[in-house]
């Protein structure tokens, strides 16, 4: 009963490596959280093309043809994640066969 406990005993250890598992996560969540702007989240090229599953030329040949949405901002190209989606959703093409 008057067992001494420090950072070697079993549950400490095994708390010690649920915080650390919890700080990882919290790590991540950090480094792809994006803060609103006037209630509007902007993406990078790198985000959009990431997303897209496209490279950042095909990227820039879209912004070329007008087929996607973006802002010049010194140099630096962002997009509002609205525009993304709204693209997306134009794009979209339902089913025309049900399957059975």
């Amino acid at each position: 009963m008057n067992e001494l406990i420090d950072k070697d005993h079993e549950r400490i250890a095994g708390l010690f490596g649920r915080m650390a598992a919890m700080l990882k996560k919290l790590e991540s969540h950090h480094e792809e959280h994006r803060p609103l702007l006037r209630g509007e989240r902007y993406l990078t090229d790198r985000d959009v093309s990431q997303r897209l599953r496209i490279s950042r030329r095909t990227l820039q040949d879209y912004r070329n043809d007008g087929r996607i949405s973006y802002i010049m901002l010194g140099g630096k190209v962002l997009y509002r994640e609205s525009d993304l989606e709204r693209m997306l959703d134009d794009a979209y093409r339902p089913a025309f066969r049900e399957m059975e």
